[in-house]
């Protein structure tokens, strides 16, 4: 392949020099413009073939003639010819661009043309003297001008918060970039086809909401100026969803955007993709061997191994996953045993011993001392895939309670790297029993100085009956952090939530 360099015209990009590229960039653009070849006026380019589909396909296209379009990523200037490299949405392509082919005119204005130009090609497909592939051009033309020029090529874009804030420059610089959002795309449609093919049905629930409800989560509000009401953006889909399997659907499914008006960290975002699921007549031990199914199954698809490596640590998706208990996750890593505590003050007396200060202090119950332990000595252990389920009816106001065991509820979360990675529960489906919860956790919110709300409707559902269900929501999002190996939610997400600069 030819050594192919910047036009020595932008070399220089750095703060100081951008300006003045850009003022010459405008003053070839106004020349463009005078001659009647404003490029912004061009409106299609027929195009038949991209850079891969030649690369993959040469053996078929050698010596025959394509189009292709695409961003001048560089030029190798030898006079009367050129090598470029051209990038379309698949990758580069070399094209070969000489005078006599293209006729001196059309040279001419194309050896004026700057990186990051949008070009459009026409010409046969050829392997050079060095054998890389190429297109020789018989035909060029400039079918958009870039007036800001590209990161120097051997640096690269490679500042992480102006490559969030600028993501279409990382996309253009960094292949890599590229590459892990058309693998988010799958995996979404896998987590889709999964579903889809068991008999779930995909359905969308209402993103604002008339109620702030008693969740730990906050929302952002808005005001709807035809109603004259404060809404609130939501928080999760969950009520709906379930509002959908009182009316008889048997199994459904969301792909919603949350928002939750919360911190930010490498695995939080303001707004955010979750997909819960529900079926009727399983509980949590059925969504238990759906989701490792799934993620299995996903992982296959998508990296061709359910092992796969996650920011250098091996992880198994492929073995049968970890089952423990809550009480068994803390008595296994902090020795504390839940069964010998006869009264919360033993809990807590338990807790101190051992170094954790729990939340509620001397009116800490139990079950909130169980979670404190679990927090303190647990999460960070779970590094293969495990799931802890049964946790304390005072953590899951929407879980059924363990009828062998009523202080706890038929609930489970899922850890990953230490991470956890979604939450399922067989669905709370006692009207009485769920009002109670509410209005428990709605004044526990409002002595925090946070207006709540009891969703009357929601529990209006119940009392038509719901049948037996299970339930589970997963935070999309870090699914694809894994299985793209990113450490940061903003390297999977298009536009991370940023703050604006001044």
């Amino acid at each position: 392949m030819a050594d192919n360099t910047e036009n020595t015209n932008i070399e220089s990009t750095a703060p100081e020099d951008v300006s003045e590229v850009k003022r010459i960039r405008i003053e070839k653009l106004r020349e463009l413009v005078s001659s009647g070849n404003n490029p912004y006026n061009k409106v299609r380019y027929d195009r038949d073939a991209t850079a891969l589909g030649v690369r993959e396909n040469f053996d078929t296209l050698e010596n025959t003639e394509v189009r292709i379009a695409g961003r001048m990523m560089s030029r190798r200037d030898m006079g009367k010819a050129n090598f470029i490299d051209v990038m379309d949405g698949s990758g580069r392509l070399q094209v070969y661009v000489r005078v006599n082919d293209v006729g001196e005119d059309v040279f001419a204005a194309f050896k004026k043309w700057d990186i990051g130009d949008i070009v459009g090609v026409e010409g046969l497909v050829f392997r050079t003297r060095r054998g890389e592939i190429s297109i020789h051009a018989h035909k060029i033309e400039l079918l958009s001008k870039s007036l800001l020029p590209l990161p120097e090529k051997f640096h690269g874009l490679v500042d992480k918060e102006l490559r969030y804030r600028q993501r279409y420059v990382d996309l253009i610089m960094n292949p890599d970039v590229k590459d892990t959002f058309y693998k988010r795309s799958r995996i979404l449609s896998e987590v889709r086809a999964y579903l889809d093919g068991r008999g779930y049905l995909e359905v969308d629930t209402p993103v604002l909401h008339t109620l702030e409800i008693g969740a730990a989560a906050r929302p952002f509000r808005t005001h709807h100026n035809a109603l004259d009401i404060d809404m609130f953006l939501r928080i999760e889909t969950e009520l709906y969803l379930k509002r959908l399997i009182v009316g008889g659907f048997d199994k459904v499914y969301e792909v919603g955007r949350i928002f939750r008006n919360e911190g930010m960290d490498s695995t939080h975002n303001p707004e955010f993709t979750t997909i819960e699921m529900y079926e009727a007549y399983t509980d949590y031990k059925g969504m238990m061997d759906l989701i490792e199914d799934m993620y299995r199954t996903v992982a296959r698809k998508v990296c061709g191994s359910a092992k796969i490596t996650y920011q250098g640590v091996e992880i198994d998706m492929e073995s049968p996953w970890a089952r423990l208990s809550m009480t068994e996750a803390v008595k296994k890593y902090s020795g504390a045993d839940y069964y010998e505590w006869k009264t919360d003050e033993d809990a807590r007396n338990a807790a101190a011993k051992l170094g954790v200060t729990v939340e509620e202090g001397k009116d800490a119950t139990k079950g909130n001392v169980l979670v404190a332990l679990f927090d303190a000595f647990v999460e960070d252990k779970l590094v293969q895939p495990t799931f802890i389920y049964d946790y304390p009816v005072e953590n899951s106001p929407l879980a059924k309670r363990k009828a062998s065991e009523p202080q706890f509820t038929e609930r489970f979360e899922y850890f990953i790297t230490c991470h956890e990675m979604g939450n399922a529960f067989s669905e709370l489906n006692d009207p009485i029993d769920q009002r109670a919860r509410f209005e428990k956790q709605v004044a526990a919110r409002k002595a925090q100085g946070i207006n709540a709300e009891v969703d009357e409707d929601f529990v209006t559902a119940l009392e038509y009956g719901m049948p037996p269900t299970g339930g589970l929501g997963f935070g999309f999002d870090r699914l694809v952090m894994l299985l793209t190996d990113s450490a940061s939610i903003r390297d999977v997400l298009l536009f991370p939530t940023m703050k604006p600069l001044k």
